[in-house]
């Protein structure tokens, strides 16, 4: 039976549900507890303490398994991604209530008001005195016992994809709860939680090619941030502390298992401190995460990472000269770097400087091989336009990117507080953009404006939130933990290309 078979079935049990006199579209349900909650409360308790002390719930929820036995039926309803059995007998409900049993279908809301009971099996059940029917799926749910499977078609109808994927469900409700000890792990730290702007006349905060849209009633165009960095140090500025922010970010790049356009960090800025701080922060919230989602070993793929105190630290050129079994000698000589970049096949070699380079190498010698939690420190100035330089090389910045299974985590700095150097830098950035960097920032010179007024010495930190969820729910995407990623439209799709494996 095809989908509009299925459909005109159903629309026709439904004529007949409202010929019984029912409201089939209710705006209320009768529900007094969820099943999560009756499991929790009564899951522990047997048949006879059941009997020995009657128990009467209010329970609703969707029809996933329906075996009828001419005068009994027995119901599967999912919440939550739980489930809980009823047992429904005709002559314990009224004539209209066991007509109602017998025109349902897999998919239905229905609500069970009953008392409960353990079967013969001993399953935890709702023994029903009572039926009122909520909603009527008109359309079938994918598959029984197989699911659904097409990972396209899940992303694109994750609704069909929470109802038959459990493990789903419970991925996105462990996001939730990440979010939630994200905000009481920096409220705990006394940073105040604030909210910025989205859209923005001036980009800024990274070194990302952003969305651009127009705002009609001011004539002028706007940005989709790509990051709240300029906006945040502005509060630093006017007198707050510390401050974080859980934000959405929109840059125009490319798709692959890692990166989404639209995307999830938590950015946070603490006035008087530096790098090392920001470091003891980090690592004791990705420790605190782990703890939350089960403990500080988590697998994730083949491996088992450990986010246990403290993380690993490394410099940028010792982990090429590491992963890349580089002479580290060779990586004080810019001849030397320009050779290895060769040698490593890297693209447009000639225009770009050997600090550029060097973050080139660490990319394609190290970055994946980063598998337990490691601080990368020391990058080249041309890779951090908005850092402090480190004391004694004014090439080189206080910056760390943290890495944890094979992928950037977080990024943070000793923040750059002079308004001179900054204007120069960006100055330089402007420069790339005339030169075809369509990445590189703009010139905001209200932001300089703000660090003139003083700013004073800051620990700035930048954490991937998507990325985080994958690592904590052991996710091989970053659509699996994204609730509804960025598809092409169908109708425009080109027939031999897959969303859902585009390249990395």
């Amino acid at each position: 039976m095809n989908p509009n078979q299925y459909r005109q079935v159903r629309l026709e049990k439904l004529e007949k549900l409202k010929a019984l006199g029912l409201d089939v579209w209710p705006r209320k349900a009768e529900r007094s507890i969820g099943i999560g909650g009756i499991l929790e409360a009564f899951g522990g308790l047997d048949g006879p303490a059941l009997e020995a002390e009657p128990h009467t719930v209010s329970v609703m929820g969707r029809i996933i398994a329906y075996r009828d036995s001419g005068k009994t039926a027995f119901l599967n309803l999912s919440e939550g991604g739980e489930k809980l059995q009823i047992y429904t007998r005709k002559d314990a409900l009224s004539e209209t209530e066991w007509e109602v049993v017998r025109l349902l279908d897999m998919g239905d809301f229905i609500s069970v008001t009953g008392t409960l009971m353990r079967t013969k099996t001993g399953e935890l059940t709702v023994k029903a005195a009572r039926v009122q029917f909520l909603s009527k799926a008109l359309l079938p749910l994918p598959e029984k016992w197989h699911g659904l499977q097409d990972k396209e078609l899940r992303y694109r109808q994750r609704y069909l994809d929470l109802v038959s994927n459990p493990e789903v469900l419970h991925t996105f409700i462990l996001r939730s709860k990440i979010l939630a000890g994200i905000r009481h792990y920096m409220e705990q730290q006394n940073y105040l939680e604030v909210e910025t702007p989205m859209m923005q006349p001036i980009p800024g905060g990274a070194t990302a090619r952003p969305f651009i849209t127009h705002h009609n009633a001011l004539d002028m165009a706007l940005y989709l941030r790509v990051a709240p960095e300029l906006y945040l140090k502005r509060l630093i500025v006017g007198g707050f502390h510390k401050v974080y922010e859980i934000n959405r970010n929109f840059r125009n790049e490319g798709l692959s298992v890692r990166h989404n356009p639209e995307f999830t960090m938590m950015e946070s800025y603490a006035a008087g401190e530096d790098l090392r701080d920001v470091m003891v922060l980090t690592e004791n919230l990705f420790s605190e995460m782990a703890k939350l989602c089960g403990g500080l070993e988590r697998p994730f793929g083949e491996n088992t990472l450990s986010y246990a105190t403290p993380f690993r630290r490394l410099t940028l050129k010792d982990a090429i000269a590491q992963y890349g079994a580089i002479d580290r000698a060779r990586l004080e000589r810019s001849e030397d770097i320009v050779q290895l970049a060769k040698d490593a096949h890297l693209e447009d070699i000639a225009k770009k400087s050997p600090g550029v380079l060097l973050g080139e190498l660490f990319e394609h010698h190290a970055e994946k091989q980063l598998l337990q939690p490691t601080f990368i420190t020391d990058y080249p100035i041309e890779l951090s336009p908005l850092t402090k330089t480190l004391p004694d090389n004014d090439l080189f910045v206080d910056r760390f990117e943290l890495f944890i299974g094979g992928m950037e985590l977080a990024n943070a700095y000793s923040e750059l507080n002079d308004p001179v150097d900054q204007l120069g830098r960006f100055m330089a950035q402007m420069q790339e953009r005339e030169g075809g960097n369509d990445e590189a920032m703009m010139l905001d010179l209200d932001f300089v404006n703000a660090l003139e007024h003083g700013f004073p010495p800051t620990g700035g930190l930048g954490v991937g939130i998507d990325r985080m969820v994958m690592l904590m729910t052991n996710a091989a995407s970053i659509r699996d933990v994204i609730l509804f990623p960025l598809m092409r439209p169908q109708t425009a799709r080109d027939e031999t290309a897959n969303d859902a494996d585009e390249p990395e």
